[in-house]
């Protein structure tokens, strides 16, 4: 789980290319509506700041996970979404601006609820206080890949509608090759790391991972928001930030062990989020997304 090429290098530029594609279809009035109706930010971000981090003691207690392993599902719990959840709710026809809205504030929240929430871990299951600072570099890094591209795509709508058009179908079936790539390449280099553990955190890990998306899709449906949005927040607070788990853990904490939740998790929302994106997008479902 050491940093390699791919997370360095090809991850970043692939996702990069991908958040270009999804500005293609985005224009200031998406960003307008997201914000004409704040009800849905809200209520993503009350899942994912006030719901998941208990979701995730609540499992760390039921299956007695060791404690390192304990702080490392709670440290994936209090990392804010991935970029890759852009690219899921774009194929699942989600509302990608939303996505981008709550990646972005998520994004600006986590320098305060992340050190607060893994201090508390921390001391609760290892009972030494250990600071944490706010992971900055990281935040902003995430921020450039997702934000930058995003502008460029958009400028380019603006600019040349007739070419964002023609874009907008192949670039849906790259970010599809590149997320297949990317769980090939995943597998692969963290086979050992996800045989070691697996046993230990792999089923509280595929319940959290099931637990956020299903709230994700299914709060924001009780509360008759569109489905558009629900999926949006789905798929936010469903695919975390492994990448910054792994992050802190290995260079801030110093612990690989505390890494190895974020490891799985992010293999297994590969799947169970792909699986979802399939199911959503059924001909049954493509219509009554149409229409909601």
């Amino acid at each position: 789980m050491q940093a390699s090429l791919l997370t360095t290098v090809l991850l970043p530029l692939a996702l990069g290319v991908i958040m270009f594609g999804l500005g293609l279809g985005l224009t200031l009035d998406d960003f307008r509506r997201v914000a004409r109706y704040p009800r849905a930010v809200l209520i993503g971000l009350v899942l994912q700041i006030g719901v998941l981090p208990w979701a995730a003691l609540a499992l760390a207690l039921l299956f007695r996970l060791p404690p390192e392993l304990a702080v490392g599902l709670m440290l994936l719990a209090a990392s804010p979404g991935g970029a890759t959840a852009n690219i899921y709710s774009h194929i699942a026809r989600g509302d990608v601006a939303l996505n981008i809205t709550l990646t972005a504030v998520n994004s600006v929240l986590c320098l305060v609820t992340l050190p607060i929430i893994l201090n508390l871990s921390l001391e609760f299951f290892l009972g030494a206080g250990q600071y944490v600072p706010p992971p900055t570099r990281k935040i902003v890094e995430v921020a450039l890949i997702i934000l930058l591209p995003v502008s460029i795509g958009m400028l380019v709508r603006a600019f040349a509608s007739g070419f964002a058009s023609r874009m907008e179908k192949p670039i849906r079936l790259l970010s599809v090759i590149v997320l297949v790539l990317l769980i090939v390449a995943a597998v692969a280099g963290t086979w050992d790391t996800l045989l070691a553990y697996f046993a230990a955190v792999g089923i509280a890990c595929l319940l959290f991972n099931l637990v956020s998306m299903g709230a994700g899709y299914a709060a924001p449906r009780a509360l008759q928001l569109p489905r558009r949005q629900a999926i949006a927040i789905a798929m936010e607070i469903g695919i975390h930030n492994g990448t910054l788990a792994i992050f802190i853990a290995l260079s801030v904490l110093g612990n690989a062990t505390m890494s190895a939740p974020a490891a799985v998790y992010s293999l297994l929302m590969f799947f169970t989020a792909a699986a979802f994106a399939a199911w959503l997008n059924r001909p049954g479902a493509r219509d009554a997304n149409a229409s909601a």
